[in-house]
Formats: C-alpha cells, structure tokens, sequence
C-alpha cells in the first residue's frame, strides 16, 4: 500500500465520521443516548466504542498510551464532537507525517487481554478504517429503526464528491 493510498483512506474515514456526526447532531439528547439494544446500546454506546477504538489504535502506533473511552463521559453529541475533532486532527498529522516505507514494515502491539501481535502497519490501518466502516453502518441502521434521517458514508460517494471538487 502507497502512502497516497492510505492518505485516501484517511480522508475518507473523516470524511464518513463527521458526514454521521452531521446527522448525529440533528437528535434530541434522549435519542442519542437510547439503549436500542444493539451491540453497544444505541448510536451513543457505539460512537463512543468507535472513538475510543480509533483511539487506541492510533496510540499504538505513535506509542502512547490510550484507554479505553467511557460512554458516561460524552453526555451529549456536542461534548462527542470535541473529541473526535482533537481525534480527527491527530490522525491526520500522523497520516501525513507518515513515510511510505513504514507502512509494510510489522509493527507489534499488545491488546488489553496481554496477547501481542505483529501485522504491517498498513494492515492495521485498514483494519482500523474497516471497524469505524462497520459501525457507522451499524449507527445508520439505528437511525433508520428510530425514523430519523439517514446519510450515506460509502466510500465511493466520497470518491465522486472529491472528483466533483476537482
């Protein structure tokens, strides 16, 4: 994988979060924090593990340390937003910063259950992209159980807006 390759998907990954948090922002506070029973709750529970994953994972591979994000401490969207703002802005240096040649170069980490693990860097990206991917869809099936507005995140509508952009 290229760096131009990743960078790309980088700014779609943030592209689709801040397209879902636009959505997310229209709710009432009672909506947003619903135990609607899913994995995580509701769209609260699973922003704030998607957050908190991305988090994680970005720590690894500055090597800082990152724990795990309590739902209890994003009471609203707006304190959510915040966060994935500092977030947004983190990954994005780092993804700039980040020469070509460390993308498929292993890098070892340690989950929370002690187990290590070593996968090219470039690997581990993805994976992480792939994760946010799969719970926005899961968010986007919330909304749409609650009757509320829906937003596409696929990555070739990203893709064409940035064409039509030029």
């Amino acid at each position: 994988m290229t760096q131009l390759e990743i960078q790309l998907l980088y700014e779609y990954d943030i592209w689709a979060d801040l397209k879902l948090l636009e959505v997310i922002g229209t709710l009432n506070n009672d909506l947003y924090k619903k135990d609607l029973g899913s994995s995580f709750g509701g769209v609260h529970g699973t922003l704030v593990h998607v957050l908190s994953a991305d988090r994680i994972w970005l720590s690894r591979w500055t090597e800082k340390t990152a724990a795990s994000l309590k739902a209890g401490d994003f009471p609203t969207v707006d304190v959510l937003k915040k966060q994935w703002d500092a977030y947004h802005c983190e990954i994005g240096n780092f993804v700039r910063g980040l020469p070509e040649d460390k993308l498929n170069e292993p890098l070892r980490y340690t989950d929370f259950k002690g187990n290590s693990y070593s996968y090219p860097l470039c690997q581990q990206m993805q994976h992480k992209v792939n994760h946010s991917t799969y719970h926005r869809g899961q968010v986007v099936a919330l909304l749409r159980q609650m009757g509320e507005k829906v937003v596409s995140t696929d990555l070739i509508n990203y893709i064409r807006q940035k064409e039509m952009r030029g």
